[in-house]
C-alpha cells in the first residue's frame, strides 16, 4: 500500500500501548511498504515512554514533550516531524481499529485531502459504549460545534485521522489550540484553506482510557471554540 506515518499522542498509556504498538506494527509489515511509528509521550508519570523505547528496533520513533502540554500539542508536533506522504494519527488505545484505515485510504485515492473517522453517521458501528453521561456530553458538543464553528460534521472528535502531507504541513503551523478542541480547530482551518474533507463512519470501542474531565473539561472546550471564532476574525488562519 506505499508508505505511512502513524502519530500516536500518549499521557499515561501503559495499560494500552504495548498492545496497540504490537497491534500496528503487525498491520504495518503486511500491508506498507514503508511506514513510522511516531509516539508523542506527553510528561506521562509511568512506564509509557519506557513501553515505546522497547520498540524503538521496529520503526517506532519516541518524542519526549518536556512537560504535560496537551494532546493538541503532541498530535501537532508529531504531524509535523511525520516523514511520509501519508499521515494518521490515531488515539493510543486504537478505540478505532488499525483495520478501519483501508476506508480512509480508499477516500485518499479518490481524491480526498483528510479523512476523518466518524461514530455518529450511517455506518458506524459503535461495540462497546461511553458511559451514559459522556454520551450526553459528546452528543452536546457537537450542536455545539455546528452552531458556532463548523456545519459540515457530525463527529470531530474521533481520534483517527488521515491527512495528506501536502495538507497536513499548511494546516497544523497554524493550529494554536493544544488540548481537547484542536480537533474542531484543525479541521476549520482545513475548510479555509480549501481542502477536501471526508467523514467515514468506523468500528469504535470505548476502551474507558479518556482522561476528559466531563464538567471541568466541557468549559474549556467550549472557550476553546470560541477562539477559534476570535483567530479567525484575526485573519490567524488567512491562506
Amino acid at each position: 500500500m506505499g508508505e505511512l506515518s502513524i502519530v500516536i499522542p500518549a499521557f499515561n498509556e501503559e495499560k494500552s500501548l504495548e498492545y496497540s504498538l504490537q497491534k500496528i506494527i503487525d498491520y504495518g509489515e503486511k500491508n506498507f511498504s514503508d511506514y513510522e511509528i511516531l509516539v508523542i509521550n506527553d510528561g506521562s508519570q509511568d512506564a509509557t515512554a519506557d513501553i515505546a523505547e522497547k520498540f524503538k528496533a521496529k520503526k517506532v520513533k519516541l518524542i519526549q514533550n518536556p512537560k504535560n502540554m496537551g494532546k493538541g500539542f503532541s498530535v501537532k508536533l508529531g504531524m509535523i516531524n511525520a516523514k511520509y506522504d501519508l499521515i494518521l494519527f490515531t488515539d493510543a488505545d486504537l478505540a478505532t481499529p488499525i483495520e478501519e484505515l483501508p476506508k480512509f485510504l480508499k477516500s485518499i485515492e479518490e481524491g480526498y485531502d483528510i479523512a476523518i473517522a466518524s461514530r455518529s453517521i450511517e455506518g458506524a458501528n459503535i461495540e462497546v459504549a461511553q458511559t451514559k453521561y459522556r454520551q450526553v456530553l459528546g452528543k452536546a458538543f457537537p450542536i455545539l460545534v455546528q452552531n458556532m464553528v463548523l456545519k459540515d460534521f457530525k463527529d470531530t472528535q474521533c481520534g483517527f485521522k488521515v491527512f495528506k502531507k501536502e495538507a497536513a504541513r499548511k494546516i497544523f503551523p497554524r493550529q494554536t489550540l493544544q488540548r481537547w478542541a484542536f480537533d474542531v480547530e484543525i479541521l476549520y482551518i482545513a475548510k479555509k484553506l480549501g481542502y477536501k474533507i471526508k467523514e467515514i463512519p468506523v468500528t469504535w470501542i470505548d476502551k474507558g482510557n479518556s482522561k476528559l474531565s466531563p464538567m471541568k473539561d466541557s468549559f474549556k472546550m467550549f472557550y476553546e471554540i470560541t477562539k477559534i471564532k476570535y483567530n479567525d476574525l484575526k485573519k490567524e488562519y488567512k491562506p
